[in-house]
């Protein structure tokens, strides 16, 4: 690790993000040869998958289970491999060709790099219900990041609501540490399984089918589970006390509770990416945008790739291969005499055999639409507490799309720059509009896209050149 006054000023690649991917394309490139800097947001390396890996409050091999502290070993590679790696570092955007712009240690530094390989991952999707804005409601991958982390668990009366297998995998690892779980409502729709059976063949040679069996065997054989939820919503004044639901079969329950976890899938990260006028495509059954890559992550902008999680959600091990991919592309642009085909036999033989059966897994844990497109006065952008049905008249009123509805609502111009909204307000408008969330499009999205301060932009380069770039911003 480096600190911000060691920094150079140029590089031959730059990797944004450590998890599974950049940590990966970090380690191959700085073993080619390759000077490289890998920027971590983060305190330690591990991305969310495997974070707080290196200084876990729990004994290995235990609680989090084996596939978790896999990805030591990865960490310790790209630690020991010559890569510089630096934590604390937020990229906040691109500004000019190869330049990227980090704030670090209170201010804002620019470095340039010949390639860059956005590894920014992935973020869970939006879950708007009635009440998801209470204190006691929070998502799967937040209550994981304070497990993970810092060994913080929920107590009292714990429900976990939504589809996907990150879901399960939380509610194995809270019962391995001896969470009580109350009841887990589970979203999945039937006609998903219908869907998903037309794939059951590809996804049994699915290194991830045994494992998924037994996480799910544990979790059931232990927890309340409700199967066939088509309405949920959480009660409450300061904060939740109770969550109501609704089953296919016109059960009602109302369950006390003190915790709701929500969750109903990842998509790709790709604010950095869009930010830096990458272009991307509607996926249709991921439903959520994705970058326009090759086989190497390479993207419509010469010099930018995007690996893992945050060019198409495929897991830890793909992203890894994927990581190693944009990274042989690098190499051979970069440094021609190093060989690396070996490297990608083996990259594209892991690649394969974890995105085997994907289809199954999207098509089984695509969310229903009345939980991606909420109704009346849910609020759907927490940070401007715009609403469904705020959006929903936008539209009827000729509103074109997501970003001519900022300058009537503000929806996404708060600090999560549409993260937390902008799958959502995609849909609705599409929906209302009749149109495709394609033709709807997304937030034009351009730098900053993380907070920062006015002191960071004030130090930032006041010569003529640099100030006209981030004035085309």
């Amino acid at each position: 690790m480096i600190v911000a006054s060691a920094l150079r000023d140029r590089y031959d690649v730059a990797v944004v993000g450590a998890g599974p991917a950049g940590l990966a394309a970090a380690a191959l490139c700085a073993r080619a040869g390759l000077t490289c800097i890998l920027f971590d947001d983060q305190a330690n390396p591990g991305g969310q998958i495997y974070r707080g890996v290196t200084n876990s409050p729990f004994d290995r091999g235990t609680a989090l289970g084996r596939d978790y502290w896999r990805g030591e070993s990865l960490v310790r590679a790209a630690l020991g491999s010559g890569a510089h790696y630096v934590s604390g570092a937020s990229v906040w955007g691109l500004l000019r060709e190869n330049e990227i712009a980090v704030s670090l240690g209170g201010g804002t530094r620019q470095i340039r790099a010949a390639r860059i390989i956005l590894a920014t991952g992935a973020i869970e999707r939006p879950f708007p219900i009635q009440g998801w804005t209470l204190p006691g409601v929070m998502t799967a991958g937040a209550a994981q990041i304070l497990l993970k982390s810092s060994a913080l668990v929920p107590t009292g009366r714990t429900l976990l609501a939504g589809c996907g297998p990150l879901l399960w995998l939380l509610a194995w690892q809270y019962l391995n540490v001896g969470v009580r779980l109350d009841a887990i409502l589970d979203t999945t729709l039937a006609a998903n399984w219908r869907r998903a059976l037309r794939h059951a063949a590809t996804f049994a040679a699915s290194p991830y089918l045994a494992r998924g069996l037994r996480l799910m065997f544990d979790v059931r054989r232990a927890v309340r589970v409700i199967a066939g939820v088509v309405d949920i919503a959480a009660e409450g004044g300061e904060r939740i006390g109770a969550v109501t639901y609704r089953t296919a079969r016109g059960h009602f329950e109302r369950l006390p509770a003190d915790m709701l976890l929500l969750h109903q899938g990842v998509v790709p990260n790709v604010n950095l990416a869009m930010s830096a006028n990458v272009a991307h495509r509607w996926n249709d059954m991921q439903l959520c945008w994705v970058p326009c890559v090759d086989s190497y992550g390479s993207t419509t902008v010469p010099h930018i790739a995007v690996a893992g999680d945050g060019a198409s959600i495929a897991g830890a091990e793909a992203a890894e291969a994927r990581g190693r991919l944009a990274a042989i592309a690098a190499i051979r642009a970069l440094r021609r005499e190093f060989p690396v085909s070996e490297e990608e036999r083996v990259a594209r033989q892991s690649l394969h055999r974890y995105e085997r059966g994907r289809a199954f897994l999207d098509r089984l844990y695509q969310p229903a639409p009345n939980f991606r497109r909420s109704r009346g006065d849910t609020v759907v952008c927490r940070c401007e507490e715009v609403t469904a049905q705020q959006v929903l008249e936008t539209a009827a009123l000729g509103c074109a799309g997501p970003n001519q509805m900022k300058a009537f609502l503000r929806c996404g111009m708060g600090p999560c720059q549409g993260r937390f909204c902008g799958l959502t307000v995609t849909e609705l408008m599409a929906e209302a509009r009749g149109f495709s969330c394609a033709e709807i499009g997304y937030y034009r999205l351009r730098p900053p896209v993380k907070p920062i301060t006015l002191a960071e932009i004030a130090s930032l380069p006041t010569d003529e050149a640099a100030v006209k770039a981030v004035a085309r911003e």
